[in-house]
């Protein structure tokens, strides 16, 4: 099986969809007939062999295997500690990860230092292989700074809020890359709901009109907040590179090890001046969207239970443990240095300033305006407020 012949078949109808008035039933989602893509590790755990795709994690560690499996437990603590702290009032928002560990895992592990990265906000486990402090993610969404690290001293750009304008960066600083004649690559994350925006489109054009060495790397958790990604496309998303002229291939996004060679493939093309590629990791989002998002109101627990049982950390876990490439030792140590973790995320956090309640009505305008004002006085006055409630 080629990337370009898989790309070029029809998708198949899943037996649960229904062909009227575009509507799904949930037993697409959990009858488990996902569409055809690349996998190494079933969700049992088993290696199964691939012959386009094997020869780029042939010659992986034991080692290197659990350090893959130690980034994916360490991620999902800190994002779980994230979660809990926004609860309790400690962060103004947070988008979690949760189940897409494998996708940022191996698609970040496939990087070289000098390969740049540009995410989009939910890219926590990207910027942990990176080697961003994880307490200044949470700076940013505790609104004490606008990202906290230097994206040239890690070659990781700050999160991007805006839907999809990243692609359009990474492609820019592609073509820069090719005309400076590096040997590097650039690679930009965005979600399956981003795949409808101009942007988008847009850096698909340039970046194939141009030749850039960029990989698109589309995790397509299944939901764009509230719409199922069947509302965004009529076809498998990465057919849509087809169109423009380069390679697209879907990979199993709970596969830590398929992610981790199909992103390498990609970037060694992008090194070698073929060009783009648009990897789709087809996961699943097994939280909200954000911490203001409610999902219970647009999913079934039928479709999140199914997804569970394809967990990415379990999957690894037993290839790890059927394969003695890990003892209980190595969970226990593992399982201490989580909590560790999760304990200075949570006193670094509380360590932090209260953002500045005010600083969201500065350079509004070069030279002021007298609506803001009024704003800022009403703010300040409805602030007050509680103070004096305070002393009575």
């Amino acid at each position: 099986m080629t990337v370009e012949s898989t790309a070029a078949r029809k998708p198949r109808r899943s037996a649960g969809t229904k062909s009227t008035a575009g509507k799904t039933t949930s037993a697409r989602k959990t009858a488990g007939a996902e569409p055809e893509l690349v996998q190494l590790l079933t969700p049992e755990g088993k290696r199964v062999k691939n012959a386009e795709f094997d020869k780029y994690v042939a010659g992986i560690t034991p080692e290197e295997l659990r350090g893959l499996y130690r980034d994916m437990v360490l991620t999902r603590r800190f994002d779980a500690e994230a979660t809990a702290l926004q609860r309790q009032g400690e962060l103004g928002l947070w988008a979690s990860l949760l189940g897409q560990e494998a996708a940022q895992i191996g698609s970040g592990r496939a990087t070289r230092e000098d390969d740049y990265v540009f995410p989009t906000y939910r890219e926590h486990g990207v910027a942990w292989c990176r080697g961003v402090d994880p307490t200044n993610l949470l700076g940013m969404f505790r609104g004490v700074n606008n990202g906290g690290w230097d994206p040239n001293s890690n070659n990781f750009q700050l999160y991007t809020i805006v839907i999809g304008s990243q692609t359009l960066h990474a492609t820019g600083y592609a073509m820069g890359v090719a005309k400076d004649g590096a040997d590097s690559a650039v690679i930009a994350y965005f979600g399956d709901g981003a795949s409808s925006q101009g942007d988008v489109a847009e850096s698909f054009t340039f970046s194939a009109v141009y030749n850039a060495p960029v990989v698109f790397f589309c995790q397509n958790n299944q939901w764009a907040i509230s719409e199922p990604t069947e509302k965004q496309t009529r076809v498998p998303l990465y057919q849509r590179a087809q169109g423009y002229g380069f390679p697209g291939v879907r990979v199993d996004g709970n596969d830590v090890l398929a992610c981790l060679a199909v992103t390498k493939w990609a970037l060694e093309r992008a090194r070698s001046g073929e060009g783009p590629t648009l990897v789709e990791a087809y996961t699943y989002r097994m939280g909200a969207h954000t911490t203001s998002d409610d999902p219970t109101r647009y999913r079934g627990d039928e479709e999140r239970l199914a997804w569970e049982a394809k967990d990415p950390i379990l999957r690894l876990r037993a290839y790890l443990e059927a394969s003695n490439q890990a003892d209980e030792g190595f969970f226990a140590e593992l399982e201490t240095e989580s909590e560790a973790l999760g304990r200075r995320v949570r006193e670094a956090v509380r360590a932090m300033p209260d953002p500045d309640r005010f600083a969201i009505f500065e350079n509004v305008y070069a030279d002021g305006h007298a609506l803001v004002d009024e704003e800022r006085a009403q703010f300040a006055a409805y602030q007050a407020s509680f103070a004096d409630v305070e002393g009575a």
